[in-house]
């Protein structure tokens, strides 16, 4: 794990402070989605349809702020469409990091070169660059040639200059395990602080639905990926039982109001994937008014197939704290890689 030391720290203390109190559900990263517009139009994106009306619509920076402080959590994650668009964006961070809270700024890369000197490199603020494996599929996820290239020319910049930075990896269909392996080690040649990686989830209303993978397939594709990896430096910006997770040895149910949504519409029911379920006025009515036992595996069948880490990640991070033991030893040794899996939860649709 990737993660610097002060950000576990303070993070670890947060959430020691939430389970000390009993508190059952609480937020570990605010998903904060100021715009939908982006500069691409990737074929496995839920957001691209929406009409001008909606893709010209901006949380201002008094929203943004207002939603960092009604939340709470010690994370906040910008994504988007494209949050290097947003006019205010830099005001934006620097607000967010006044509050001692750790910012991801996730981007495509395309605007980030020109717009690097607008930010300073601080141990609260990564930028987290999207990049879907090598220049081939990611150029062919992305829908437009030369992107590629124009991220890893940003990043270098980035790395050049100080910044944090991390990629953030989205595996889908007819992904081989060993190009997995050899794009790691190649983001590892980049620099970059690690990886956040996890199977894409089939939104709804992406054009592309056959590119998703399915569940059963994800649990053994990164099985393969970690046994190849075995013995390598692969830094990974995630906790240790995620990624044992996702290889199919953790029987795990998600928690999406780990990872709550706040965008132009208001905070979304239940997390960033589902666009479809509603959304609350305030964050204190998404933790009480939403009906959480209707989400996750087994569920609801939107959720089949889901294995993302905004939904489990918070799941693995709560499991760690109650069996550090556990979690170390994963840490230490890497998701194990033959066996049998976990069972998955029992289907008991609520819906």
């Amino acid at each position: 794990m990737s993660i610097p030391l002060i950000q576990q720290y303070r993070i670890g203390k947060y959430l020691l402070g939430k389970k000390l109190r009993g508190v059952k559900r609480y937020p570990v990263v605010l998903m904060l989605e100021p715009l939908f517009r982006c500069n691409l139009t990737c074929a496995g994106c839920g957001k691209i349809d929406y009409p001008d009306e909606i893709l010209n619509r901006r949380l201002d920076l008094d929203a943004c702020l207002d939603a960092v402080d009604e939340c709470g959590a010690p994370v906040v994650s910008i994504p988007g469409g494209e949050p290097l668009i947003h006019q205010e964006i830099q005001a934006i961070v620097e607000g967010i990091i006044a509050k001692k809270k750790f910012v991801y700024l996730c981007t495509n890369a395309l605007l980030l070169k020109k717009n690097l000197h607008k930010f300073t490199p601080s141990k609260y603020l990564n930028l987290s660059i999207h990049l879907d494996g090598n220049r081939e599929r990611h150029d062919a996820a992305v829908c437009q040639a030369g992107v590629f290239d124009k991220a890893i020319d940003a990043i270098g910049a980035a790395v050049g200059k100080g910044f944090r930075v991390t990629i953030n990896y989205t595996l889908f269909q007819g992904e081989t395990a060993r190009e997995v392996a050899d794009f790691m080690d190649f983001a590892m040649d980049l620099g970059v602080e690690g990886v956040t990686i996890s199977p894409g989830y089939s939104y709804e209303n992406a054009p592309a639905q056959e590119i998703f993978l399915q569940r059963a397939i994800s649990r053994q594709l990164f099985r393969d990926i970690f046994r190849i990896g075995s013995g390598r430096k692969w830094r990974f910006n995630q906790s240790s039982l995620f990624l044992d997770f996702l290889a199919g040895n953790q029987r795990y149910q998600c928690t999406p109001w780990g990872n709550p949504t706040r965008n132009i519409f208001g905070w979304q029911k239940p997390c960033y994937l589902l666009s479809d379920e509603g959304f609350s006025p305030t964050f204190k009515a998404l933790m009480e008014e939403t009906e959480w036992d209707n989400y996750g595996a087994g569920r609801n069948p939107k959720c089949a197939n889901c294995m993302m880490h905004c939904g489990y990640e918070p799941t693995a991070i709560d499991d760690t704290l109650s069996h550090p033991i556990k979690a170390l030893m994963v840490a230490l040794k890497g998701p194990r890689t033959t066996g049998p899996m976990a069972p998955e939860l029992p289907i008991v649709y609520r819906q």
